[in-house]
């Protein structure tokens, strides 16, 4: 049997890279899975066709995490539409890099916005069917930067360390009804993004890595598989550092 099988999984931030890595993982080990998008509706269309051939089933639904009534709206229409949310992973998050002296209001805000109050929005709202059906995993996309920090980063690095704390909270309130919760914390993962950077700075990255390359989205997406089966179900109120040793 496939590590997923029959699951449902809902994943925020799904239409590219680590994110749509995870959706493709979870369809790949059994799981239904239902993915957020906002603005790019003909990637998220075309994820769903590719997800959903060779017997796969996957749902694209168009909406903001970081708004609390649509994260609640969200569930309630994966719910409907599936029946049930057994694993939620909150993966949605974006960057607004600049140093303190010249960060704005609204980038510290949108920041905190996406990468962490998208996540209370989400557990939120999953918190009543899963504790209904006494059980669930909950994975919260953390990062390397939220535990040793950044110059350049405070607000990334804020939002990131503050999933950790929620992590922590939720595994400790969640526990004792069998619902997980577990934060990953990924180093220099090489994706799209990554792919536009100078590769004198990627090769010199790749490095300073003492497994001698950078992450991909897959060695993600693999960890997010195991936090969401049943191989893990002693497992709760971790963070679990896909970084190839760059922190230890």
């Amino acid at each position: 049997m496939k590590l997923l099988q029959d699951k449902v999984v809902l994943i925020t931030g799904a239409s590219r890279g680590i994110g749509k890595s995870i959706a493709e993982e979870c369809v790949a080990q059994g799981a239904k899975v239902a993915f957020t998008f906002l603005s790019s509706e003909e990637k998220a269309k075309a994820l769903e066709a590719e997800l959903s051939t060779n017997g796969g089933v996957a749902k694209g639904f168009k909406s903001d995490a970081s708004k609390f009534d649509e994260a609640q709206s969200l569930v309630d229409n994966v719910i409907e539409e599936f029946g049930t949310i057994d694993v939620l992973v909150n993966n949605a998050g974006i960057t607004r890099d600049t140093l303190l002296m010249r960060m704005s209001e609204q980038q510290w805000d949108d920041v905190m916005n996406t990468n962490l109050k998208s996540a209370f929005n989400l557990t939120k709202a999953v918190q009543r069917p899963m504790l209904k059906a006494r059980k669930g995993s909950i994975v919260n996309m953390s990062s390397v930067v939220g535990v040793s920090g950044n110059a350049g980063q405070s607000n990334y690095a804020a939002s990131k360390a503050g999933l950790i704390g929620f992590t922590k909270s939720i595994a400790q309130e969640l526990g004792s009804r069998s619902i997980r919760c577990n934060a990953i914390a990924p180093g220099f993962i090489e994706t799209e993004m990554t792919a536009s950077l100078d590769q004198n700075v990627v090769d010199d990255w790749r490095k300073s890595i003492p497994l001698k390359r950078g992450g991909t989205p897959k060695d993600v997406a693999n960890l997010v598989v195991f936090l969401g089966s049943d191989m893990s179900l002693y497992i709760t109120g971790q963070t679990v550092n896909v970084c190839g040793g760059m922190l230890m």
